[in-house]
């Protein structure tokens, strides 16, 4: 296909799935906005009152990159997973599969779109925080490139999900039982330092641990583990998944009968 061919291929899927979360709003946008004002007013302003400082910063504005990361990831995620799977599920997707579309644009085209939601909603959070503390930024380029590869490496976590998915059940497993416990046990509401020396090995093997950290490096110049380590961490998962992806597309796997 011709480059113009390709990027209008790419743009009708980016922009189909960002009217389609946009569409239903109130679905999609205002619950995160919603549960992270909760976890700002609760955890922030009541619990953080009697926890004081943590990371030589107020309780609050420690745990807003971790909670801005955490709606980034769970909503990135959700996206895909649940847009790719309803395709499947209505049959629309053998529209896809009989084009002359590339694998890697169909990808890409998924990935973006989940993208947009996981970083509109981060924007969303990240504007409600300043209603709970005042945010300085330490590092602008480590911030936003360890929001964007968050939410590409969790987008495509969601495509592949959405392919191995048989039935509605199978997307909620993953948030269900892994993204949720690796996100509360990856540093959002405390530093690993806190913890025996065993258990903070035990948290240097939890991917999202990285992501919080660099995150929390750009916005308070703070972390756990070296913010360079979390990138090169996020960059080998992406490879990982993309590959993982492209092959499952290229054979098939889960959209082939």
């Amino acid at each position: 296909m011709r480059a113009q061919a390709l990027a209008t291929a790419f743009n009708t899927i980016v922009t189909r799935e960002i009217r389609r979360f946009t569409r239903i709003w109130a679905q999609t946008l205002l619950p995160p906005a919603v549960t992270m004002t909760l976890y700002f007013i609760i955890f922030g302003n009541l619990i953080g009152a009697r926890i004081g400082e943590m990371g030589g910063f107020d309780y609050m504005a420690f745990i807003v990159p971790g909670l801005i990361m955490m709606a980034v990831i769970t909503n990135s995620y959700a996206n895909v997973v649940s847009s790719f799977f309803s395709m499947k599920f209505q049959r629309s997707i053998e529209e896809l599969l009989v084009s002359p579309v590339p694998n890697w644009v169909i990808l890409a085209g998924y990935v973006c779109g989940g993208m947009a939601r996981g970083l509109g909603i981060g924007l969303i959070v990240t504007l409600l925080s300043l209603a709970f503390t005042s945010l300085t930024i330490h590092s602008l380029p480590m911030m936003v490139v360890t929001v964007f590869l968050t939410s590409a490496l969790f987008s495509l976590g969601g495509f592949i999900n959405a392919m191995l998915a048989t039935k509605f059940d199978d997307i909620s497993i993953v948030p269900t039982f892994v993204l949720t416990p690796l996100t509360y046990l990856g540093g959002v509401f405390y530093s690993i330092d806190m913890l025996p020396e065993f258990w903070q090995g035990v948290s240097m093997v939890n991917p999202i641990l990285y992501m919080v950290n660099g995150f929390r490096y750009g916005i308070l110049g703070v972390s756990d583990v070296n913010p360079f380590v979390s990138l090169g961490m996020i960059l080998v998962f992406i490879a990982l998944l993309a590959f993982i992806a492209l092959k499952m597309l290229a054979r098939g796997k889960g959209i082939r009968h």
